[in-house]
């Protein structure tokens, strides 16, 4: 055989196993095979389709978390414990019952040995023998009998002088508590003998009405009756719930993972959470219905709990009594629904929190807070702009602190984000000219932090109510770029910001703020826009709804970027005192280490020198000749009269630099108008200032404003 008729597809058919394969050719006549049409439902179940498999684990989720095993075991020890105390107080009742029905027991008791001893079963056997007129049977009845009695009699009188014996020698000569014992044992025994049938001797410490399981055929009919039209049709037969997994046990309650019907998304439920609750014959705080988007829109994670979380007592922080914190490791939170802990990061990640007024939003704010206080490597700052001291114990270790709504203490907040933004570049310096091998991914690791030589130590700045910093007439537009900047660069860099609002809108938290923030904590808010606001665009379409807490949830929040999926949680509470007590050994940790200082030092600030005169200095850099002047040139040339008054500005783009000196100027009565410059065959329009309104402000302050 030669090369050229060697049939190759048979040997590799030989070779690997393989049949051969046929080769069609266009001018093979294959229109009458046997072609699988694509709707074939019989064709398609007999498909061998390629399956996922996704293994359960072997030991419940409860089990494997060591928080999820205390609450079981604290809560099996809680209802022993109330058991025992409940029976405990009732137990003379149980004996007064007991010894009143033991005449009763005792009459049983001896009926029934004299109905033994007497063969009294045996008597309608008899009486049917003699009416049967059966002589030769009742005879032998007669003597069985006889022999019953005999033996029955003898041994129920050896039994009686033997119980007799034993109560002399009990009464009289054995000791008192065994006396008592017994004689307690034997009313005991022939109580219950007595006791009625219909009232029972111990009454029930723990009705289990609210603790009932939950059963898919419960959560079926509770989905059936919430008014969405997909699953009302359930129960007439319509298409039903899919259970991804079984219901399962889960913390201090039960967790069912379904997917709902066609067409139908977890959304929807989220939104009737109250009706569900009601469907369920369950307290509002004990229905936490979530989506899990990242399967599909209709997978929907039901977890209902024992008893609900707003009833729940306040959670303790674990660092309260004692301990310290590594900002490069998760910190204590809080918990959610089903008692497992929770924790949160401040290192590589900013934070925002809002809600609306009464929630508990500064509470929260206070948990990161002392948690960086108690890092000692870590600097602090802390703006209270509400004015009423809610993070006055910061005071004892932060370097700047300011607490009220005045202009004075926004211009604080302001400064400090200007000496951030110039932290950020020194940091950056610093970390561009380090050793790879000490710092292979360009930002502050724990051995850097802990250095004092290179300032790299964590620096973590509180702003609540930053709606008043950020919607100010003069500083909000500065401060919303510093801000954005910060919150972008700083956190490689270990610089932190914690921004916290009860008014989350587009005027009071710029959107480049609340876009680039990574951890997010939201308690209860009104609306849509509020929500996304704080959580991220799109969290009230994915479900993530603050919106459905209550008055009743007081320190419950989502929180977004600390897992990687959305959390309820309830925070932990540290009120006035305790905040005191905490911030006390943060300053302790801080004259240790050597680093208290600032306002926690009592430092007072150095004097910033002369204050200048913006109106002068306009004046000072106007060019000449001109009667109207671009806003982005008088900036320029304000940074380089004075750059360490002015330099900040000249780092601002075309339009911030406009919107800076129109705001710093309106103060003064100044307003920027539409100024027209030609540039080549083109015409500019941009905001400037007039001179001669300039000069008009200038005569009209010095003559008496």
């Amino acid at each position: 055989m030669t090369i050229e008729n060697f049939d190759w597809q048979a040997a590799e058919a030989d070779i690997t196993g393989r049949p051969e394969v046929e080769t069609i050719t266009p001018d093979d006549d294959y229109t009458d095979a046997a072609a699988v049409p694509v709707d074939d439902a019989a064709a398609h179940a007999a498909w061998n389709a390629p399956t996922s498999e996704r293994r359960a684990p072997i030991l419940p989720a409860w089990v494997r978390s060591r928080s999820g095993l205390v609450a079981e075991a604290t809560r099996f020890g809680k209802l022993a414990a109330y058991r025992c105390a409940y029976h405990g107080v009732r137990l003379p009742l149980y004996g007064l019952r007991l010894a009143a029905w033991s005449p009763v027991g005792t009459a049983r008791v001896v009926g029934s040995v004299w109905r033994w001893a007497s063969d009294a079963e045996g008597r309608p056997v008899r009486a049917d023998a003699v009416t049967a007129r059966d002589y030769t049977a009742y005879q032998g009845l007669v003597r069985l009998r006889d022999r019953h009695v005999r033996f029955r009699g003898a041994l129920s009188l050896t039994a009686a002088a033997g119980l007799a014996g034993a109560g002399l020698y009990l009464g009289l000569g054995a000791p008192d508590p065994v006396a008592w014992s017994a004689l307690g044992g034997t009313v005991a025994a022939l109580g219950l003998a007595g006791k009625p049938a219909d009232k029972p001797l111990v009454t029930r410490a723990v009705v289990k009405a609210k603790l009932r399981p939950l059963t898919a055929p419960m959560v079926e009919k509770a989905l059936s009756r919430i008014g969405i039209a997909a699953l009302s049709a359930m129960s007439k037969g319509g298409d039903g719930v899919h259970w991804v997994d079984p219901i399962t046990r889960d913390g201090s309650g039960w967790r069912a993972v379904l997917d709902l019907p066609a067409g139908t998304t977890a959304v929807e439920v989220i939104d009737r959470r109250d009706k569900l609750a009601a469907a369920l014959a369950r307290p509002l705080g004990c229905v936490w219905p979530e989506g899990q988007s990242e399967a599909h829109p209709g997978r929907l994670v039901l977890w209902v709990g024992d008893t609900d979380l707003a009833d729940a007592k306040a959670v303790a922080w674990p660092l309260a009594k004692g301990g310290t914190v590594d900002l490069f490791q998760p910190f204590p939170l809080g918990i959610d629904p089903r008692g497992q802990a929770v924790t949160g990061e401040l290192m590589f990640t900013n934070w925002l929190v809002g809600s609306i007024p009464g929630m508990g939003k500064t509470f929260l704010v206070k948990l990161p807070v002392l948690a960086a206080g108690l890092d000692a490597r870590a600097e602090v700052q802390v703006f209270e702009l509400k004015g009423t001291g809610d993070l006055a114990f910061a005071e004892q270790y932060a370097t700047r602190y300011a607490s009220g709504a005045d202009d004075e203490e926004i211009e604080a907040a302001l400064k400090a984000l200007r000496d951030l933004r110039e932290e950020c570049k020194k940091r950056a310096r610093i970390i561009k000219d380090l050793p790879r091998d000490l710092c292979p991914e360009n930002k502050v690791t724990p051995e850097l932090a802990s250095r004092k030589d290179l300032g790299l130590h964590p620096l973590v700045v509180a702003i609540d109510e930053c709606q008043e910093l950020f919607s100010h007439p003069e500083y909000g537009k500065e401060a919303a770029v510093l801000a954005e900047k910060i919150v972008k660069l700083g956190r490689a860099l270990g610089v932190i910001l914690i921004l916290a609002t009860q008014r989350p809108d587009k005027d009071s938290l710029p959107t480049g703020v609340s876009a680039n923030v990574g951890t997010r904590a939201c308690l209860r808010v009104m609306g849509q826009v509020e929500n996304d606001m704080i959580l991220g665009t799109s969290a009230y379409k994915n479900g993530i709804r603050a919106t459905m807490f209550t008055k009743r949830d007081r320190g419950v929040f989502y929180l977004v970027g600390a897992a990687d999926t959305a959390l309820i949680v309830k925070g932990a509470f540290v009120d006035g005192p305790k905040g005191e007590a905490i911030a006390a050994r943060a300053r302790a940790l801080r004259v240790a280490r050597g680093t208290l200082a600032g306002h926690a030092a009592g430092e007072v600030a150095e004097a910033e020198g002369p204050r200048f005169d913006l109106l002068a200095d306009l004046a000072a850099v106007w060019p000449d000749g001109q009667d109207n002047v671009w806003n982005t040139v008088l900036v320029d040339r304000l940074a380089q009269l004075r750059p360490e008054v002015y330099g900040h500005w000249a780092d601002l783009a075309d339009e911030e630099k406009t919107e800076a000196l129109t705001a710093a100027v309106k103060p003064f009565g100044l307003a920027s108008k539409g100024v027209s410059r030609r540039s080549g065959a083109k015409q500019i329009n941009r905001r400037g200032l007039n001179r001669g309104d300039l000069d008009a402000a200038r005569e009209g302050r010095t003559g008496g404003r």
